[in-house]
């Protein structure tokens, strides 16, 4: 058959040029892109936000923070958590007032056992009397099903929990810690540390500083910060230098601009932002889970 189009409908091969052209067109398939360098935030961004911080914090784990941001997630959390905890104490009552139900018709039951047996050894007339009611009802059995508590026991086919053959999902007890967005590890307020950066131009204001490609520096040794130079966090002061000065500082452990004495728990390590390479990211491609296109 002669090519009579771009794409000859008539071959047996599905080629791979076909294939990406019909899921674009289409949107079947996962859908794979890499990040460029707008894509990803810079060093001095919220992790959460992804804007420049206003009155920046960092983790124990170095990973930067808004604090209005941060303290947001942290109080949604735990809100969801007392919500799912007041959810599970109103499964757990639930399921006591069930026990003392099961309890109470044991009790019952063992109670009118306990009369068939004492009218068995009653007088014969009685005995006779007895055996007449209990021939009625079993040939006479009430067919409503709102009798002998099965009204409290009615299935309901509109309510998924409630319908014959669904059980009901049991919840577990919740986790009432708070962990972290980004690292995943256990997070308290009073872990979060304030950060100090340096403008690199002394005279600008810090409310103009989302255009701006160079906006912070080194207070010792003058360097600008940006995505690719390793930075520090110095806990007591909460002054960000480059791991350059960092290793001067280790020799002697004492803090550039105060002159105190510090610890190794003291330089906490930033994150570093992100780029357009992929020897500086950790993740460099977005996937996407979209319809899968059956035969």
């Amino acid at each position: 058959m002669t090519r009579h189009s771009k794409n000859c409908t008539a071959s047996s091969v599905y080629s791979y040029h076909e294939k990406k052209k019909d899921a674009k067109a289409s949107g079947y398939g996962s859908l794979n892109l890499r990040y460029g360098k707008d894509g990803v935030k810079d060093f001095d961004c919220c992790s959460l936000s992804l804007h420049p911080c206003r009155d920046p914090v960092v983790t124990p784990d170095g990973y930067l923070f808004d604090k209005e941001s941060i303290l947001e997630y942290i109080i949604t959390k735990k809100n969801e958590v007392s919500r799912k905890m007041k959810e599970y104490e109103k499964q757990c009552k639930k399921e006591q007032n069930e026990l003392a139900e099961l309890g109470e018709a044991e009790q019952r039951s063992q109670v009118e056992k306990f009369l068939n047996t004492e009218t068995a050894v009653a007088s014969p007339s009685q005995a006779a009397q007895g055996e007449k009611s209990k021939t009625a009802n079993i040939s006479g059995p009430s067919v409503s099903n709102m009798v002998a508590g099965r009204d409290k026991k009615l299935p309901s086919f509109w309510i998924p929990s409630l319908t014959p053959g669904n059980k009901e999902t049991k919840l577990k007890k919740p986790d009432k810690t708070v962990f972290c967005p980004i690292s995943g590890k256990p997070l308290k307020a009073k872990d979060l540390i304030p950060v100090k950066f340096t403008l690199a131009d002394a005279s600008g204001s810090s409310s103009s500083l989302e255009g701006k490609r160079e906006r912070y520096k080194c207070p010792v040794t003058g360097d600008i910060l940006r995505n690719n130079i390793p930075c520090a966090v110095l806990k007591p002061t909460g002054d960000v230098v480059t791991m350059e000065c960092v290793k001067l500082i280790q020799k002697d452990m004492i803090h550039p601009l105060t002159g105190n004495q510090l610890k190794e728990s003291d330089i906490i390590e930033l994150q570093k932002g992100g780029t357009g390479f992929a020897s500086a990211n950790d993740q460099l491609t977005g996937k996407k889970a979209r319809p899968v296109l059956q035969a």
